[in-house]
């Protein structure tokens, strides 16, 4: 909303929010977005913030940022739900999903909430040739299997099947199909190695969760989509390239999605995905070695 209340020049403020934070890709990224726009006196922070600490952070955000205009924040967990109270606006697909992991503010500290994750997996997804599917599985049912299950309602025509650890997680996230419009089905975890006969796979699991499923890649699998990166490449991931299949991994959906914070945050049609994907690798690099 920058854009509707005012120039790009000058300082502006902006950063990440979540905890922990000081593991967060997110400032290496926007950074580099600046740098390749211009927008030299743009600031973009980390800030460790918990779910109580939130709404009082949350007010003094214009305040903080003194001289600088508040551009608006990116939102980690376990913050994407508990923000949506303290918005005066939340985007369709933020609603869709009860997540919000940008935000931005407009006049008189108007705020408005966006998820950027749902259509950063379509771009990452897109950018590598996979733009539908006819059957999809997603491994896991956390927060960021709902954003998926969302994204796969853009690209999968068929069934998707979700491999959870319990009953409960099954019938969330049936409720989420249902929601979506996206025909869920479930299955148990220990029949995830079904999952590879899917054209689509995401695997939204925590690190370590599938690492146990890479003896069982079989030869010339579909496409993995791994939410995660890092480290990078998983065991899942490798096996899965070792054998032929293509590979979308946590850093596509990362900067993608953060190019769309850019965007949304600037007003300015096309963030330089380019100079942010390299950054982002340039800062993994350093941290492994």
């Amino acid at each position: 909303m920058t854009h509707q209340d005012g120039t790009l020049r000058g300082p502006h403020l902006a950063g990440v929010l979540g905890s922990p934070i000081a593991h967060s890709l997110s400032p290496v990224l926007h950074r580099a977005a600046y740098a390749e726009l211009g927008l030299t006196e743009w600031r973009y922070e980390r800030h460790e913030v918990d779910e109580e600490s939130l709404p009082g952070f949350f007010k003094a955000f214009p305040d903080r940022a003194g001289d600088a205009r508040p551009a608006g924040f990116s939102l980690t967990m376990p913050l994407k739900r508990a923000v949506i109270p303290l918005l005066d606006e939340v985007g369709d697909t933020a609603a869709a999903v009860e997540a919000v992991n940008t935000v931005t503010f407009g006049p008189g500290r108007y705020a408005r909430g966006d998820n950027t994750d749902i259509p950063g997996m379509v771009a990452a997804l897109a950018e590598r040739g996979v733009r539908s599917a006819g059957s999809a599985a997603v491994l896991g049912a956390g927060a960021t299997a709902s954003s998926a299950l969302a994204a796969l309602s853009n690209v999968c025509g068929g069934r998707v099947t979700a491999y959870v650890r319990s009953e409960a997680r099954a019938a969330e996230m049936r409720q989420w199909g249902e929601r979506l419009g996206v025909d869920v089905r479930t299955a148990p975890w220990e029949r995830a190695a079904e999952a590879f006969a899917a054209e689509l796979v995401i695997a939204t699991t925590p690190a370590g969760a599938a690492d146990a499923l890479a003896g069982g890649v079989p030869p010339g699998p579909g496409t993995l989509f791994d939410v995660l990166y890092e480290p990078w490449p998983t065991p899942l991931a490798a096996a899965w390239s070792a054998v032929g299949g293509q590979v979308v991994s946590g850093l596509d959906l990362l900067v993608h999605q953060a190019a769309l914070q850019v965007e949304l945050m600037t007003g300015l049609p096309e963030a330089p995905l380019a100079a942010m994907r390299t950054a982002g690798e340039r800062a993994l690099a350093e941290r492994g070695a």
